[in-house]
């Protein structure tokens, strides 16, 4: 294995514990349940679930009778997903091209993806083929720039969090999906938020992770990095970390 390949992998595992860590978090499994329910997912309904990681909702969608695919472009993640949920159907693929037939699936899911894509407009044109007329869609993501962290240090909080929303492709992908779903041709387009409220100390990867790409940028230096995180640490430790983190969740029909 080359020094790179080893680099990739143990980032690949590091996001791997991350979205686990993120699915163990309060309201994490209700979140997940009123997305399947916006699909209509059902028995003998079909779904793909796109982007799907280590697999947990491709599983808890097979519990409900659904005929799940979940496909995710790393080969590290179908490779976890497999080894987790056995007999399950996981395939290497992106959002831009789905290893599916025109009209095949009754439902499509992405949840924490579209803000991970370049062309957003381009993965749901594929949505729309692979959809059977009348399917269901469900975007969850969260707005990388409306982070709620309460703080000594308002300005220094406000430059971390918009430094690193600027390293995704897409910060601000949650907040056009209701636009991007009418541009693209949906019907029955409707957004809900569910905001989250964080007091202790399983949010502190997240915050460590706003500052140190926050640093990365140059946007702040590592003397106010640590001090920052320094300052969120006892801000937990003392039961006064206060985090909001808005999910916004978009749910549309494919024309008939």
């Amino acid at each position: 294995m080359t020094r790179e390949t080893e680099k990739t992998r143990r980032q690949m595992d590091d996001l791997i514990a991350r979205l686990d860590a993120a699915d163990r978090l309060p309201g994490a499994d209700e979140l997940r349940s009123r997305s399947y329910d916006l699909l209509g997912a059902g028995p003998g309904a079909s779904a793909v679930d796109v982007g799907c990681g280590a697999g947990r909702a491709v599983a808890e969608l097979t519990e409900r009778g659904v005929k799940a695919v979940g496909v995710d472009p790393s080969e590290r993640m179908i490779a976890v997903a497999r080894g987790r949920w056995p007999g399950a159907d996981f395939r290497i693929a992106g959002a831009y091209d789905l290893p599916l037939a025109d009209a095949s699936v009754d439902g499509y899911r992405a949840d924490k993806v579209f803000h991970e894509l370049a062309q957003p407009e381009r993965a749901l044109t594929e949505a729309r083929r692979v959809l059977a007329p009348g399917g269901r869609m469900t975007l969850v993501g969260q707005d990388w720039d409306t982070i709620v962290i309460d703080s000594d240090d308002p300005t220094l909080t406000r430059t971390i969090v918009h430094a690193r929303a600027d390293l995704t492709a897409g910060p601000r992908t949650a907040r056009r999906y209701r636009n991007l779903l009418l541009d693209a041709g949906f019907d029955d387009v409707a957004v809900e938020v569910h905001t989250g409220v964080f007091t202790g100390p399983a949010m502190s990867p997240l915050l460590t992770g706003l500052a140190e790409g926050a640093c990365s940028t140059g946007a702040v230096t590592r003397e106010q990095a640590d001090s920052w995180i320094a300052e969120q640490r006892a801000r937990a430790m003392a039961d006064r970390l206060f985090l909001a983190l808005p999910m916004f969740m978009a749910a549309a029909t494919a024309p008939r």
